[in-house]
């Protein structure tokens, strides 16, 4: 009964039983580590973590994570906080690689009403939409149905930042006296997600390594009619709420509906990483990181159990650096001690 009960745990946990009712067990491996295991450990700044992790762990329901939370400002040495408390758990799925990329904060220039500059509208979510799959991009786009109805928040000046700003699901804009509008996701079409930059290999433009957002985003301002075209290939479109309750010194709303930290804040896929959970990042490539994250966002194009999306902050900066993080390495999960142990497949217990 209780090998029974704990193989169900562990299922239910990581979200690895499907809808259909088949299982995935079999597909994923959990093992405990030592922090030792972890290459840099020692050297990261581990407070920094802690006061993330202190941004979101009062949001935590289970009563193991509230226990943490209390006794996360208790121990004085925050490196012995995450170390007598957690156990790092690497997950992993049979035949996926790790991969790290980076997200930002877009800053767009715009205005609360519209003129020849600020021409296009950020839209908040219609009512009609919310029941389901409604219009595609190119028909919100021309067939006027967002017309004279008030949704709109704000009017930028540039059609394919808009596009963008769509993508990461949050941003800021800055008016012309100098404040800013933040706005988060509202919601959406209910359409998938179609990959322009893919599109753009399929027709022999780019070859894959050449594609990146700012290559995209070069390419449809030397060619605007067909880059017009090209951003209503992605039949998707979002729609956005208005935040600026968020200072303007302070991260975007995450997935925990609280301030992300960049540098600190990981997005992940729920269904193996529990948000709120500090995550061991170990990102390889031309510039190596090793960093204690928290994972309190997520994305749609973040699933698996080693695919992780670095927060870098808001900006062009931030952006170009995002922009150019595609690369291997490992994801390793710190869970509350009891919690790891019960995760672990009946065959290591």
């Amino acid at each position: 009964m209780i090998r029974a009960f704990r193989a169900a745990l562990a299922a239910a946990h990581l979200g690895l039983i499907c809808l259909t009712g088949g299982a995935a067990l079999s597909e994923t491996s959990m093992k405990i580590l030592s922090f030792e295991d972890l290459d840099g450990w020692a050297a990261d700044d581990h407070e920094a973590a802690r006061q993330v992790f202190l941004n979101t762990c009062a949001d935590l329901d289970a009563p193991d994570w509230q226990t943490l939370c209390a006794a996360a400002t208790g121990i004085k040495d925050a490196r012995k906080f995450f170390e007598l408390l957690f156990r790092p758990v690497l997950i992993e799925e049979e035949g996926k690689e790790a991969l790290f990329t980076g997200y930002f904060e877009p800053e767009l220039d715009g205005a609360l009403s519209p003129s020849g500059r600020y021409r296009f509208p950020v839209y908040r979510m219609p009512r009609e939409a919310r029941s389901g799959q409604w219009l595609t991009r190119r028909q919100i786009e021309t067939s006027g149905a967002m017309q004279g109805r008030g949704l709109e928040i704000a009017w930028v000046d540039d059609s394919v930042e808009l596009f963008f700003l769509q993508i990461q699901g949050s941003g800021r804009i800055r008016l012309p006296n100098g404040s800013y509008v933040r706005v988060g996701y509202g919601g959406s079409n209910g359409h998938n997600y179609s990959s322009v930059g893919a599109e753009l290999v399929r027709r022999g433009v780019y070859a894959p390594h050449q594609v990146s957002a700012q290559v995209i985003k070069n390419w449809v301002k030397r060619n605007p009619t067909a880059g017009a075209e090209l951003l209503r290939h992605n039949d998707s479109f979002v729609f956005f709420r208005e935040v600026s309750r968020v200072p303007a010194h302070k991260g975007p709303l995450g997935a925990m509906n609280r301030s992300i930290t960049e540098m600190r804040t990981v997005a992940v896929d729920p269904k193996f990483t529990p948000l709120g959970a500090p995550v061991w990042v170990e990102k390889d490539g031309a510039t190596s990181l090793r960093r204690l994250m928290i994972a309190q966002d997520t994305g749609s194009a973040i699933k698996g159990a080693q695919r992780a999306d670095i927060f870098f902050g808001t900006g062009d900066a931030a952006g170009l650096e995002a922009g150019k993080l595609k690369d291997p390495g490992r994801m390793i999960v710190l869970l509350p001690i009891q919690r790891a142990y019960a995760m672990l497949p009946e065959s290591v217990l």
